[in-house]
């Protein structure tokens, strides 16, 4: 496909910052232990996700950043390399309706049976709701409009890689067994907040009760077993994989499964603060969907992981 293959080539052709830089940030992230777990869910509550039934998986030792890749971040990559997103050559990007304010009107197209997001000229990683807006209050926050190849873009600057769909799963799931969150069962441990969801009528009221409307800094709420930060909730997050069915259940469990050897859609894990239990529920470990690589939104992001 002629898309892919440019895009691709724009990822590709990012000049590596060099062994420092990997060196830096691989010293900030999280060693993930590895072993054999559950990987998916007992029933799907989408079927077309293809997330069940559960089957064991088995993952090497691996390094996780702690956080979504952040604006700061994401400026200091571009800066260095004078990178230009999907969103920023496309020249839009989807846009959430509430976050619009008093632009809404401005913004009337929309994708089909999908009135609440909105297309923004000018939509981009730094000017999240168009035109007028940046990033500069919020340079903690989890970078968003990035497509799939921004991310293979990033990751390559930084020596890094996506995490692979098990991996990220394996790490979310923070050592716990077959638990629905990062932290247990509860979607609210002790009657308080643990993510960044939607809370309200959906699409039309976001109460912001959780203490957000949007994305939430990186490192909102406590962290998992293995130190990592908004593993559900916050922003979706792209991992390596092309979509498909899970890792064959067998007697023995799959070792580092990297996912259908081809296709076209990209995976992304976790949920984002537009999930909803009557629209999205999918802000479990178990949880994910589909994207093609090409595409950018208002609350997608990413993680990068390594090789231990």
């Amino acid at each position: 496909m002629a898309t892919h293959a440019r895009y691709i080539a724009r990822s590709m052709a990012v000049t590596p910052g060099g062994p420092a830089l990997t060196d830096e940030l691989r010293a900030g992230m999280k060693g993930i232990p590895g072993g054999i777990f559950e990987m998916g869910a007992r029933r799907s509550t989408f079927p077309a996700d293809l997330d069940s039934p559960r089957r064991k998986v088995k993952v090497s030792p691996f390094l996780m950043a702690p956080t979504t890749v952040t604006n700061s971040d994401f400026a200091r990559f571009v800066e260095a390399t004078g990178y230009s997103t999907v969103a920023e050559e496309e020249g839009w990007s989807y846009v959430f309706h509430l976050l619009l304010g008093d632009n809404l009107a401005n913004w009337p197209e929309s994708p089909p049976g999908l009135p609440w997001w909105r297309k923004v000229d000018g939509a981009r990683w730094s000017a999240p709701e168009g035109p007028g807006s940046d990033v500069t209050s919020r340079p903690d926050h989890p970078v968003v409009h990035v497509t799939w190849y921004d991310a293979v873009a990033y990751a390559r600057w930084g020596g890094l890689r996506l995490p692979r769909e098990a991996e990220w799963e394996f790490a979310a799931r923070g050592g716990l067994k077959n638990k629905k969150f990062p932290w247990g069962n509860d979607m609210m441990p002790g009657g308080r907040y643990a993510m960044n969801t939607f809370q309200g009528e959906f699409p039309k009221v976001n109460t912001g009760d959780d203490g957000w409307i949007g994305t939430a800094s990186a490192d909102a709420f406590e962290p998992n077993g293995y130190g990592l930060y908004t593993m559900t909730g916050n922003v979706w997050e792209w991992v390596q994989d092309f979509f498909g069915a899970l890792p064959e259940a067998g007697v023995m469990p799959a070792t580092d499964p990297v996912g259908p050897a081809g296709g076209y859609a990209r995976v992304q894990r976790g949920g984002s603060y537009l999930c909803h239990v009557s629209y999205c529920d999918r802000y479990h470990v178990h949880s994910r969907t589909q994207n093609d690589p090409d595409s950018s939104a208002g609350n997608g992001g990413f993680r990068v992981a390594a090789d231990a």
